[in-house]
Order: structure tokens, then sequence, then C-alpha cells
């Protein structure tokens, strides 16, 4: 008897271990701790944030940027992104197959870089780097390689959390990007055309360039070196602090032509702690077609306000609508904070949680008004068309 529940007890143990294998080494996601998007079950990541020098101790440039690049360089790592092609539709032609083999390699292969931030092993990159990936290959600067996990990612800042089990990760530092001038002196780390890590040197040409596809995109502008495969790689200051992820170039060559975009690592470093936290970035949305207000336009219309974002349209059923607001309401608060512009509108309600209520104020002709707003989903939200 004793001996045939041994054996029934060591089938069971040999039969669950095989199966954890399996899950293992396919599906690894299932296990807790591994699934992305799960709150609670991820680590929480330590940054470093860099000291603000005392005054008088700026970098010295008398041995150029080598101390910087020394600091920031083993942190910036190898992104390699295996991905599906498309399958070409003749494929199955047998005809098409003898004159053209069998068509395109059922595999593609993307290139780009990424920056550990913290030693729990997560790392930043961009969204387009590691988008509709199957499997995600770091190399870092020590020669070690291995597997990453995509955590999350957000395609409004184009930014992508992934993660890797290594010890004694090399940590960049955060930078202050409050403190970043135009004319500060950068550094560019990456692997541009998969020549190896690569350090280009340059200036922030323009702080909070905005673009047309989102408005949570707020670029550092800059001429330091930037080629394909920089995507997701690390822009430092003179000191060798992360002040942004290198993300697109202007080009009509497809290589380096002196404007390079960078997202800020204060957005990053939010984006990152989202999706950590709740495996996803919300942000909150009202529903409205906003404008920026200036001087004529006030005049035009005679309101006593000159400053302040003009609503010229509200979604019918929206939050906004729900709330009172109406077609040529001027918003020049969100929860007592002012509201100079478009931008500053968009943030500011972008930041408060979906589901939550903000109150507005709002100038309506000659009157002032409050109204409160239950916030959407910005995620949710159907497209508003101006």
């Amino acid at each position: 008897m004793w001996r045939r529940t041994w054996l029934v007890f060591s089938q069971a143990v040999t039969v669950a271990v095989a199966m954890l294998f399996v899950v293992l080494t396919l599906k690894p996601e299932w296990l807790p701790g591994t699934k992305s998007g799960v709150p609670g079950l991820l680590p929480t990541p330590t940054l470093v944030q860099l000291t603000p020098p005392a005054a008088g101790a700026a970098a010295s440039g008398a041995s150029g940027f080598a101390l910087a690049a020394r600091r920031a360089a083993p942190a910036v790592v190898s992104v390699t992104a295996t991905k599906m092609a498309r399958r070409n539709p003749h494929t199955d032609d047998p005809r098409f197959r003898f004159f053209f083999g069998e068509g395109a390699s059922a595999q593609q292969v993307g290139l780009g870089s990424g920056v550990i931030v913290a030693p729990e092993g997560y790392l930043l990159t961009n969204q387009h780097v590691v988008e509709e990936a199957t499997e995600i290959e770091v190399q870092l600067a020590d020669g070690r390689s291995t597997r990453a996990r995509l955590v999350g990612s957000d395609a409004e800042t184009d930014i992508a959390v992934l993660k890797i089990e290594l010890d004694k990760l090399p940590v960049v530092t955060l930078g202050d990007v409050r403190a970043l001038q135009v004319g500060d002196a950068v550094l560019a780390i990456g692997n541009p055309f998969n020549v190896g890590q690569t350090v280009t040197a340059g200036i922030v040409s323009a702080l909070d360039r905005k673009q047309a596809e989102t408005p949570f995109q707020n670029f550092i502008q800059t001429d330091a070196a930037i080629n394909p495969g920089n995507s997701g790689g690390a822009l430092v200051d003179a000191n060798g602090a992360l002040v942004g992820i290198n993300t697109a170039i202007f080009s009509r060559s497809g290589g380096s032509m002196g404007i390079g975009f960078a997202v800020p690592v204060d957005t990053a470093r939010e984006v990152m702690q989202a999706i950590v936290r709740g495996g996803k970035v919300s942000r909150g949305w009202i529903g409205v077609v906003p404008r920026d207000l200036n001087a004529e336009l006030a005049e035009a219309l005679n309101l006593p306000v000159k400053d302040g974002v003009l609503i010229t349209g509200v979604l019918q059923d929206g939050p906004a609508a729900k709330g009172g607001m109406k077609p040529g309401d001027v918003v020049v608060k969100v929860a007592q904070k002012p509201v100079h512009n478009t931008a500053d509108l968009l943030a500011a309600v972008a930041a408060v949680a979906p589901g939550q209520a903000t109150r507005l104020s709002v100038q309506r002709g000659a009157e002032a008004l409050t109204l409160d707003v239950q916030v959407g989903d910005r995620a949710k939200a159907p497209v508003v068309r101006r």
C-alpha cells in the first residue's frame, strides 16, 4: 500500500514539474509575477535621480565628454525585436513559389536601443522598436545577452517598458529636464545601423517641440547625430545623466541631418511608473474640441478674459456635455490650475484619473461659471473631428 501511494505521488510530481516547464518555456506570462498589466505583481523600480551640482561645479570641458560617456554608456543596450513578416497573398500560388521560391521570410528583425533605468531590470525604449514583436533580445555593453519581456507600452508618447532578469545591472542616473536649456551640451548613445554602441555629441537645439500626431509629446530637439538604430537610446547631459529617450529624426535621406528628437526623461519616467503600477497609462478625457484663445479672438467674441482655451465643439453625451459645457465657453482653470493654451488643457485633464470628477472654471460670455465634470477615459474615447 505504501509503495503504491509513493508511486502515485511521484508520478503526480513528475507531471506537475513537466507542465511547469512547458508553461515557463512557451507561456511565461501565465505565471504570477510574469504577467504584464497586472498591478501588484511587478517590483517597484528603484530610480536614481541626479543631485543638482553645486554652483560652479559644472563638468569641465578639458577632457571633453569622456566622463559623461563612461557614466552612461554601460546602461545603454542594443535591442533586437523579432516580428512576424506580413504574409504575401500569393505565397500559396504554386506558380509564384516556382518563380520566387517560398517568398519572404516568416520573420523580420528590427534593431533599436534601450536604457536600463532600475536595478530591478527595467528598461526604457521606444514603442515602435518593439511593437508587435514576438521575441525581444537585449545585448548589454558588457557583452551579456538575454531575453526581455515587454511590460507595457504607450503609443501617445512612443515609450515602452521592458524587463530583464540579470544581476549586477548598470543603471543610468536620471537628470533634471527642468534645468535643461537651449545650448546645453548633450550626448546621444545607441546602436545606429547595428554598428555597435556609438556616442555622438551636440547641443539642445530647442525644447518643448510639439508633434501633430499627439498632444502628449513635447520633444527635446538636438543636433547630436541620431540615425536608425538609435531609437530608444539615451540622450544624456554633460554629467552623464539621462535627460531623454531618442525617438525620431527629421530626414530626407534616412540618415542624420542634424535634427533629432527625444522624449524628455520626466515624461518617460511617468509613463514607466504608470505601466509598472497598472499595466497601462490612463489619461483623462472630457470630449471637447479646443482652440487657443488670443487677443483678437477674445475681442471679436467680446470676452472679458484674454487668456484661456476656447471650446469650439462639445461631443454629444460626452463628459463635458454632461457637465454643462457649451461651445463658446472659455476654460481658464482645471482644478484651480490655470490653463493658457490647448496643451495646458489637455495635460491638466489627462492628469485626472478616468472616473474622477474635476472642477473647471469657465467664462461664458460675461458670466464666470464653475462646472463639475466627471472625466472619461481617453483610451476609450471616440474620435472628435475638428
